[in-house]
């Protein structure tokens, strides 16, 4: 579906034109495409990203580091993470709504600012000392409210910022800075931590958000294209299930997300593995590190999907990839084995995240967009918690190895059936490159 929301706010920056740009765009098929970034607001939005990707990474350590530390309870850590689902779910499908019904720049800049706030109270109780998990609870449950408001708020405006033609490209580069933040904000954690305390990470995130709210306020309005701006219900949440429902495509493109996080991803047998088959602790980290490490270095040859018009046939393939590369890992019997299969499963994720992104920000129309990106917050931060407790009961009872292999196979089913029942979504190709 296309709208004039596919059409930048702001004119890009001048460029030369003709042969001049042959070189670049031969390099862009295979590296980074950064065209994108030549449009102003898009370029303010995802330097924000940058800097809240790797910020957000360090409250994410800090959090559980200190839980632990002040109770020595691993079972208080884990209870954080239901803490922390419930209103990110909550708030993630009404944030989708408030998207569609209000100014997205405006949101941007409340939800930003009240994560920023949320990140000072964090630094402010590690700085008294007032060792107290409820207010570490309170705190984490409003942080992630507010982040359930700001991820499909931010992820709708895109859409608003760059061509359609452009989707590919600019889902790519917003990907690889989460991924990137993935793998640089727990390493800066992790060395800054022992040294400096678990309060400076949280002052560190603060003074990031802070920095990225002159990027956000430079955005143009983003009002509702065909609705007047007015306040979101219970109503309009339910509207976008209805709206999702009928549309193949996209429930598709969500089932199969669903089915590869959920049977495909052992992140809860990581330790036994690492511990029974692998050598210890090290083993561990390395375990932890090449899933995002695998799906940055695919992010570094993102030139490549903006020449690509099969997107429903590249979601089906990367996620069968998904499935395979994760059996391999419940095969391997080698440490650097199973690095390569867990890379290959990254890089198989950040495909079929790109294009599953894309479809959704290409076939939702402007007004239901946000609510849609609400649902694929949902499916994203939901599915691998789900998983934790699927592979730690079923592995507990078949053993790692027998869960890892089992539930990498069922992905691979999954989504081959899923292709076989719907046959448009394997076909399909989005308007934009229909018309090249």
């Amino acid at each position: 579906m296309v709208d004039s929301a596919h059409q930048p706010t702001e004119s890009t920056e001048d460029e030369p034109p003709g042969p001049a740009l042959v070189p670049a765009q031969r390099r862009r098929r295979f590296t980074v495409d950064t065209t994108p970034l030549r449009i102003k607001p898009f370029r303010r939005l995802w330097s924000s990203t940058v800097v809240t990707a790797i910020g957000s990474q360090l409250t994410a350590v800090a959090v559980p580091l200190q839980i632990y530390d002040d109770t020595g309870s691993s079972a208080l850590v884990g209870v954080a993470g239901a803490v922390a689902l419930v209103p990110l779910v909550v708030f993630a499908l009404w944030g989708g709504a408030i998207a569609d019904l209000r100014d997205r720049r405006t949101l941007l800049l409340f939800s930003n600012a009240g994560i920023a706030v949320t990140s000072f109270l964090f630094w402010a109780q590690a700085a008294l000392g007032m060792h107290s998990v409820a207010v570490l609870f309170v705190l984490l449950a409003f942080q992630q409210a507010l982040f359930g408001i700001n991820a499909p708020t931010r992820t709708a405006s895109v859409a608003r910022l760059v061509p359609e033609a452009q989707l590919p490209a600019a889902t790519a580069l917003t990907s690889t800075v989460a991924q990137f933040g993935q793998i640089l904000g727990p390493l800066l954690a992790g060395a800054l931590a022992p040294v400096l305390g678990i309060s400076t990470l949280y002052l560190v995130d603060t003074l990031a958000l802070v920095i990225t709210l002159w990027a956000v306020w430079k955005l143009p309005p983003l009002p509702p294209l065909k609705t007047a701006a007015r306040r979101a219900g219970l109503k309009d949440v339910f509207d976008g299930f209805r709206y999702l429902w009928p549309r193949k495509l996209l429930l598709v493109s969500f089932v199969a997300d669903i089915a590869a996080m959920v049977l495909g991803m052992p992140r809860a047998l990581f330790p036994e593995m690492a511990d029974t088959y692998f050598g210890g602790d090290a083993a561990l980290g390395v375990l932890y590190a090449a899933l995002p490490v695998g799906a940055l270095l695919c992010g570094v040859f993102s030139g490549l999907y903006s020449h690509i018009r099969r997107h429903g046939v590249m979601v089906v393939l990367s996620v069968a990839a998904w499935g395979l590369a994760v059996a391999g890992l419940g095969l391997a019997h080698s440490l650097w084995l199973a690095a390569l299969m867990l890379a290959l499963a990254g890089a198989a994720d950040m495909i079929s995240m790109v294009f599953r992104g894309v479809i959704l920000q290409s076939e939702a129309t402007d007004e239901m967009r946000g609510r849609m990106q609400g649902v694929f917050t949902v499916v994203v931060a939901g599915g691998p918690r789900l998983a934790d407790l699927l592979h730690g009961t079923v592995g507990e009872a078949v053993g790692a190895r027998g869960a890892t292999v089992g539930g990498g196979l069922l992905v691979v089913v999954a989504v081959v059936l899923l292709a076989f029942v719907v046959p448009a979504f394997w076909r399909y190709v989005p308007v934009a490159a229909k018309r090249e």
